[in-house]
């Protein structure tokens, strides 16, 4: 069985794997519930954010949640809630999703970006370098390529650009070259293949970062398209969302916070006019939507008891304008 509580500490007893939820009260709190309101979790992973939602919800509410990850699907199935919908699905298909359940507007989106905990933890998955296991690295197991049958046949420019474009790794240039140099004489099949060969082409290393983190990291997005879905997705939300819905967004690396900074600095600041336009202010389109606080970061207790919702960083904006 599945267990969860606000505390946003889930288990999953199949497989002894922990869950802690980043930033959990601040997210919810960010969506600002109303008791009978419609709501997405377009990242259900363990349930911690969608457990506290539907503590928060009145009987006429509905929490809608997506998660491409089938393990996380299996966890979220053991849950009895008649307003609770869980979708094996991306977040990029939350229009279809809306519209397959009948759902035209809602009243908050949240998304809760990366690889989860049980993710990480889980050696089988290959997101990790702590364990010796094969190359995978997709979100959904059930489709597309793995990490090592894309290193078995990807161009060494393709992969110099994705590593530095996606890991910003300034030694891409090098892993790329020694990658190609090593699959000539045996596959590259393991996470601790692919560990030893970046250790040895990469010398420095910012202190307690192994060196191979940010190729690991740039693998991983490129092969789950994470940067493309986001981009496409935070649109839609504001497509779907009610007036003054809120949309919230934890990111946990600075390519993924540049991009939803922009989106709703750009939402907040609607259409851009040519510069020395005669206008009234008050004739200025206004924003879709407006920005909400600040960006929000874990307290120094939250981090101390878990050290990954370091990097996490909140943002949070409201649907302004007449859906």
């Amino acid at each position: 069985m599945s267990e969860r509580d606000a505390g946003g500490v889930s288990k999953n007893a199949a497989s002894g794997l922990t869950h802690e939820t980043v930033l959990l009260s601040e997210a919810v709190e960010a969506l600002a519930i109303k008791a009978d309101g419609i709501y997405v979790d377009g990242t259900f992973g363990r349930g911690g954010h969608s457990a506290l939602i539907l503590q928060k919800l009145g009987p006429n509410g509905r929490l809608i949640a997506l998660d491409k990850d089938p393990a996380a699907i299996a966890a979220g199935r053991q849950w009895s809630d008649a307003r609770f919908t869980l979708v094996h699905s991306g977040f990029e298909q939350l229009a279809q999703v809306l519209r397959e359940l009948g759902v035209e507007k809602v009243d908050g989106v949240l998304l809760d970006l990366g690889v989860s905990s049980p993710q990480l933890d889980e050696a089988a998955r290959g997101f990790s370098f702590r364990f010796d296991a094969p190359l995978d690295m997709r979100m959904d197991t059930s489709s597309g390529m793995t990490a090592a049958e894309w290193l078995a046949s990807v161009d060494e420019g393709l992969l110099g650009e994705v590593i530095r474009e996606y890991g910003e790794e300034r030694f891409a240039k090098q892993i790329a070259r020694a990658v190609v140099a090593a699959r000539a004489v045996a596959p590259i099949e393991t996470t601790r293949q692919l560990v030893e060969l970046v250790g040895k082409t990469v010398r420095t290393r910012e202190a307690g970062q192994n060196p191979a983190t940010r190729t690991f990291q740039a693998i991983r997005i490129y092969l789950n398209r994470e940067l493309e879905e986001l981009a496409g997705i935070l649109p839609e939300c504001v497509t779907h969302l009610k007036p003054g819905g809120r949309l919230a967004v934890i990111s946990f690396h600075s390519l993924e916070d540049r991009i939803v900074k922009h989106f709703m600095r750009d939402m907040a600041e609607g259409d851009k006019l040519p510069r020395n336009v005669p206008i009234r202010a008050s004739e200025v389109p206004p924003g879709r939507m407006r920005l909400v606080g600040k960006a929000v970061r874990a307290s120094a207790a939250e981090v101390s008891a878990n050290p990954r919702s370091r990097s996490a960083v909140l943002r949070i904006a409201e649907r302004s304008d007449v859906a």
